[in-house]
């Protein structure tokens, strides 16, 4: 198998932020930061472990975590204020996320560093506007339409595309990347239950859709665009980047037209198919617009959001599982035994896809994903700023406007 890296998750690139900025320790002896055997550097502080690791990081911060007594270190930022905490803790982490949430948003600084691209949807912002598009999105994903909608975009792609796919290359004796090939089945899917439309990515090249390509490469670019801001140590080289047309802010201004015009099309055709009455109320979209509640901005900011939710985290997972199960004869002998065990159960006929109720009986199936997720999070990294001085459960420090990563 081939893995290619052409996405990198945006919750990836979130928790790099603070690590760049953290550079000085704190001579307040009840608030020291722990470098856990990084050796800190006149001015610079730990920057150039950082820089020497950019390649590698989750493995960097990984083997601090494990030097660690606590699963966690801390630092001091440059200047007299501001700092972070990275930990791998998980009585942190359910205190940040959990016990003590309303201390830990995402923050302004992460918020303005992905407005342009994200806008305000779910996955950049806080408060009040978090919690209805949460709970809106919580609601229309629990209806069994919804999800009955899912399943047959999911079984239409794999049917007609994706194992097509793999038995040509099969025939034809060619590898494939693995990642690449579960990119596009995934974003074929998620584009189809977001707004009902088909950019066809994973079928073949005289049936793609040339603007729903172009989108895709705008995706891509825009995502290449925020992790050069987030690794920048200093945080608005960005807009200088922009103000003079510099890469890739010029690439992320050309993605961001590219993105919100496909986009736009889709909400204004949305919106004028719901006038005259013709409107589908099956794909999440159309769901939202139905309520009238909603402004293109606002319905626009919400596909954004689930498309970037969709791809990428769906895709790591399930190139991850194939790794992992390309290595497990064992285990993946089980899953087989346990699929016809369940398919002569159901009594079922069809050779290719299974039925919900089929798909809820294979636990030990689910079980290898879950565990495979565990070995390796589709987003193994995400960080929240901090809103007032706390001490998390371990004793660790957290000042205001530090911002924590798990």
């Amino acid at each position: 198998m081939e893995f290619s890296s052409s996405s990198t998750s945006l919750f990836l690139l979130l928790s790099i932020l603070p690590l760049l900025y953290f550079l000085c320790q704190r001579n307040d002896p009840k608030k020291q930061p722990h470098a856990h055997g990084l050796k800190s550097y006149p001015v610079v502080g730990i920057v150039p472990h950082f820089t020497k690791n950019k390649d590698r990081f989750l493995e960097f911060t990984t083997e601090i975590m494990k030097r660690s007594p606590t699963q966690t270190m801390s630092f001091k930022a440059l200047g007299l204020t501001g700092g972070g905490v990275i930990t791998a803790n998980p009585a942190n982490v359910e205190y940040t996320l959990k016990t003590n949430f309303g201390n830990y948003p995402k923050g302004e600084l992460a918020v303005s560093m992905l407005v342009d691209f994200l806008g305000h949807g779910i996955f950049n912002s806080d408060g009040e506007q978090w919690q209805w598009q949460r709970k809106a999105a919580s609601y229309e994903f629990n209806k069994r339409s919804l999800r009955n909608f899912v399943v047959d975009t999911v079984r239409s792609e794999v049917v007609e595309r994706l194992l097509p796919l793999l038995e040509r290359a099969e025939r034809d004796g060619r590898t494939l990347d693995v990642q690449d090939v579960l990119e596009r089945f995934a974003f074929d899917n998620i584009c189809q239950v977001a707004f009902d439309e088909d950019p066809a990515c994973l079928a073949e090249d005289s049936m793609a859709s040339p603007q729903s390509a172009e989108f895709m490469r705008a995706f891509n670019d825009a995502q290449i665009a925020v992790r050069d801001r987030f690794m920048s140590p200093v945080k608005s080289r960005w807009r200088f980047k922009r103000l003079f047309n510099m890469e890739p802010e010029r690439r992320m201004r050309e993605a961001l037209a590219t993105m919100h015009g496909f986009a736009e099309r889709i909400v204004r055709e949305r919106r004028e198919r719901g006038k005259a009455g013709l409107a589908r109320s099956d794909d999440f979209l159309s769901r939202f617009a139905a309520s009238g509640e909603h402004s293109d901005e606002s319905l626009r900011d919400v596909v954004t959001n689930f498309l970037l939710a969709g791809r990428d985290t769906t895709s790591s997972a399930l190139t991850w599982f194939f790794w992992v199960l390309s290595g497990r004869p064992d285990v993946e002998d089980k899953i087989v035994r346990e699929i016809h065990a369940v398919r002569r159960a159901s009594g079922s006929t069809s050779d290719a896809t299974f039925s919900f109720d089929e798909l809820r009986d294979m636990q030990y199936l689910h079980a290898a994903i879950t565990e495979s997720m565990r070995l390796y999070p589709p987003v193994a990294m995400d960080t929240h700023s901090c809103k007032e001085d706390d001490f998390l459960p371990d004793g660790t420090f957290v000042g205001k406007g530090w911002l924590v990563t798990y």
